[in-house]
């Protein structure tokens, strides 16, 4: 089968100015329409990967293609706008009514006002939230309804890839869970090309068509969440033994 890519990593490391490498020699292909989640402990090189996408940060070495075009050879203000990015903190701006939050990049992007109007209703509906919602403040919604404007607002334009950071991961379990099947829910309906990062492996199993484990800024494993479960891999085997030993991932849906 071809593989079609729509991100690739290139023998690709970051280094800070002081010559500490927080990245190093990562080989990383994320298919089209897939959901590859990108686990680790804390300070395994997760966050540096994900912001290395949309040139949050830049790379120290190698190449990294995004829809076939080094990230380099595209504007950056085009970049960034065809990459949804949600965050754990959401990152709402506290004095934008929900709508208007919802509607930035859609304004920039020249949207007539009737347009970004049908948008914002329409994507309230699809994370879970009612329409009413988007004349309040984030100040006066829960954490768990601040979390779907976040996921929302990052799909307003409909950009092709999503990058989401530990997005459920300062959210009660039961809220989390909520969300986490709303997130499934959404990818089956639009087949984004999502690069998820968490330390959480029940959330992996869950939640991505491939999970690639890191460890102290490189790329120890990649498999299906059957094929993680099943590895022999003494760092995979002792990720699992941290967190219990899930038998397998049939919580996915």
């Amino acid at each position: 089968m071809v593989k079609d890519n729509a991100i690739e990593f290139r023998n690709v490391s970051y280094r800070l100015d002081n010559g500490y490498e927080l990245l190093r020699g990562l080989n990383l292909e994320v298919q089209r329409g897939e959901t590859l989640v990108l686990l680790g402990r804390s300070g395994s090189g997760k966050t540096t990967t994900l912001k290395l996408i949309n040139r949050l940060l830049l790379q120290s070495a190698g190449e990294i293609h995004v829809d076939g075009r080094s990230i380099t050879e595209w504007d950056v203000i085009r970049l960034r706008r065809m990459i949804g990015y949600v965050i754990q903190e959401v990152g709402l701006f506290p004095h934008f009514t929900i709508a208007r939050n919802i509607a930035v990049v859609p304004q920039l992007e020249r949207w007539p006002a009737e347009r970004i109007q049908h948008r914002v209703e329409e994507l309230l509906k699809l994370v879970g939230l009612e329409p009413q919602l988007g004349s309040r403040y984030p100040r006066e919604l829960s954490g768990g309804q601040r979390q779907r404007v976040g996921v929302a607002r990052a799909l307003a334009a409909d950009p092709p890839f999503m990058l989401m950071d530990e997005p459920f991961g300062a959210l009660d379990p039961i809220t989390r869970a909520e969300l986490q099947h709303e997130f499934l829910s959404l990818q089956k309906r639009l087949r984004k090309t999502i690069v998820f990062v968490t330390h959480d492996l029940r959330e992996a199993l869950l939640l991505g068509t491939r999970i690639a484990l890191m460890e102290a800024g490189s790329l120890v494993a990649i498999h299906t969440p059957d094929e993680f479960v099943h590895s022999r891999d003494p760092l995979v085997a002792a990720y699992m033994q941290a967190f219990g030993a899930p038998a397998d991932s049939e919580g996915r849906k």
